[in-house]
């Protein structure tokens, strides 16, 4: 099945979440209102008591039957196909600022921000400074919540929060390129943080290797980046020589200069400027140039089409994610406009792409000039027009996303290690655009810095407001994979979760999610003395890869009598989950709605199933 259709699916998987709210409890000495899931209990098989007893527990049953009856009418519990709704008033940029030098900048501040929204300043209401140690902090943080985890043991804490995809446009590339650029990402592997997770792949569509933390493997799959021309090619040997540039000056734009130039090598190469032969050779530029921008516009289509793929591939990871695109560049001709597709399918996921020339430092590339042809000597010319030309592709996929161009330097390891990695220091700002309208359209951002520094700025240039479908259900699938695949914590309703497990034999395990959740600040409905709201709990388990396992979702009903509406504010709410997994390290992320206030709550834990 379709990966990202199980993800989409997975809120109706009910096998793995029977609760049973614990309102129960309240006749007895708990400590605080209790959803616990429904199972046979440890005394089930115990004899039967004496007959005295018998009477005595034949009342207690019908006390404790009626107390469920009412405890029903007041809480209640149902699975819904209802998703998780993401809170979209809030928008957070993440922004790195670098000096001249590349250098990140540290130790700024809120007040030394703003943020603009289609032109109009807005106040910044969330603020946090992000570096290695807070990642670091983070990491220790979800692994703290499992119960029997060992503070001094940090092999623990190492689950992703940060996915690169490497894309090497091996269709373009040159074979001098890939060998430098394949040396330069290795540097990179040894330098990620523990929490960065990387897959490899390739325009040519051929070579790929999924998200992992295993350098080794990683390393050995660079081994097979090399030149994969899908259908055209480079070479300066072709008579006569029409590279992908001069074909599109000649098919789209009609550059007469250029066709002439094409005429003349065609008219030397294939008929020594024979007199009688120009027409033949006009010819044949006439049946070479569209021939070469064929070849040029189905490799392009083929790139673009594959950079599609591995988007989509990123969108589905939970976390930061980032694409570090390796190309030469390439002409786009007249395919602008499957280039916007690629940028706008990013800003939709909140993909950034950084991309990285392939090339290195640009020298004048005049051709072989070991072939002693006039016209070569004049399409030399265009050559070193078509070296800043192609590189407009990568520079447009970068700011079109909020990310960065690295190009024109040989110090390619260098530029690789620099948008590849997380910046030692970034800033995360957020804002609630006011009386945003539903529609689905794009919001332009631009972030400045208040004082007079010469700094350079990457953020996203723009994010795309919510759009109300006409279908429930695809509106839905969106709003949940928008808000289980982030990794942001939100704290509107505080929310602590518990993971511990329980293994059946050496290859089962069970897995218990305990979540505490504080209901005092909820904004309840009080209607027919009674105090409303409803509780969506909505949770997704995913591999020490990033890769979802299994999840589910609960809708808590809640219609609460004044004493046990009291008692729920002091004691707050307990729910727990129970999930079939194998062996293995994995990520718990969770998130609660409630239906009244729309307050939020989002935490990530983390759970280590030895084997």
């Amino acid at each position: 099945m379709n990966r990202l259709r199980r993800i989409s699916l997975f809120l109706w998987d009910r096998g793995h979440w029977a609760v049973l709210l614990g309102t129960l409890l309240f006749l007895c000495a708990s400590p605080g209102v209790r959803a616990q899931e429904t199972g046979t209990g440890a005394g089930s098989g115990a004899p039967a008591a004496s007959s005295s007893q018998s009477l005595q527990g034949t009342a207690a049953s019908e006390a404790s039957a009626k107390a469920q009856s009412d405890t029903k009418s007041e809480i209640s519990t149902q699975d819904t196909g209802t998703t998780f709704k993401l809170r979209v008033n809030l928008v957070q940029v993440h922004v790195t600022v670098r000096d001249g030098k590349g250098n990140p900048i540290p130790n700024l501040k809120r007040e030394d921000f703003q943020v603009f929204d289609q032109g109009k300043l807005q106040p910044i209401t969330v603020f946090a400074v992000e570096t290695r140690e807070s990642r670091r902090e983070k990491a220790l943080a979800a692994a703290k919540t499992q119960a029997d985890a060992s503070g001094s043991d940090e092999s623990k804490t190492v689950l992703p929060d940060r996915f690169v995809a490497m894309e090497f446009d091996d269709i373009h590339l040159v074979a001098e390129d890939a060998a430098y650029t394949r040396k330069s990402a290795e540097q990179l592997l040894d330098s990620l943080a523990p929490t960065d997770r990387v897959g490899i792949f390739t325009t040519s569509g051929e070579l790929t290797q999924e998200f992992t933390s295993d350098v080794a493997l990683l390393k050995q799959k660079l081994l097979g980046i090399i030149p994969r021309p899908k259908v055209g090619h480079t070479s300066t040997n072709d008579c006569p020589d029409v590279s992908p540039y001069v074909a599109d000056l000649v098919q789209n734009r009609n550059d007469q200069m250029a066709f002439q130039a094409v005429a003349k090598d065609a008219w030397q190469c294939a008929y020594n400027n024979d007199p009688l032969m120009y027409n033949s050779a006009v010819s044949l530029a006439q049946s070479t140039i569209p021939r070469v921008a064929m070849e040029a516009d189905a490799d392009n289509n083929y790139t673009y089409r594959t950079l599609q793929d591995t988007l989509r591939r990123l969108a589905a990871m939970p976390g930061e994610r980032v694409m570090l695109l390796v190309s030469p560049g390439f002409i786009m001709g007249l395919q602008t406009s499957d280039l916007m597709i690629v940028v706008d399918q990013a800003n939709h996921a909140n993909i950034v792409i950084n991309t990285l020339d392939a090339r290195g430092l640009y020298t004048p590339d005049m051709g072989d000039v070991s072939q002693p042809r006039t016209g070569i000597a004049q399409l030399g010319s265009y050559r070193i027009a078509a070296q800043t030309e192609q590189a407009y592709v990568l520079s447009d996929f970068a700011y079109g996303t909020g990310g960065a161009f690295f190009q024109n330097s040989n110090d390619i390891a260098g530029g690789m290690k620099m948008i590849g990695s997380a910046p030692e220091v970034s800033y995360v700002i957020g804002f609630s655009p006011q009386n945003e309208k539903i529609d689905g359209s794009f919001h332009t951002l631009k972030v400045k810095l208040t004082g007079k520094e010469k700094y350079t700025i990457q953020a996203r240039r723009g994010y795309y407001a919510p759009r109300k479908l006409n279908d429930p259900k695809e509106q839905e699938k969106q709003e949940i994979q928008e808000a289980i695949f982030s990794r942001d914590e939100i704290m509107d309703l505080p929310l602590e979760l518990q993971t511990q497990y329980f293994k059946k034999d050496a290859a089962e395990a069970q897995l218990s999610v305990v979540s505490r959740l504080q209901v005092k600040g909820m904004h309840f409905r009080t209607a027919d003395g009674r105090h409303n709201d409803n509780l969506t709990f909505a949770t997704a388990i995913f591999d020490d890869n990033g890769n979802f396992v299994t999840g589910g979702e609960k809708i808590l009903q809640m219609r609460l009598l004044d004493p046990t509406y009291e008692r729920v504010l002091r004691t707050g709410l307990t729910l727990k989950s129970s999930f079939d997994l194998k062996p293995g390290k994995y990520m718990v992320r969770q998130v609660v709605r409630d239906s009244e206030g729309s307050q939020m709550a989002a935490r990530n834990g983390a759970v280590d199933i030895p084997y």
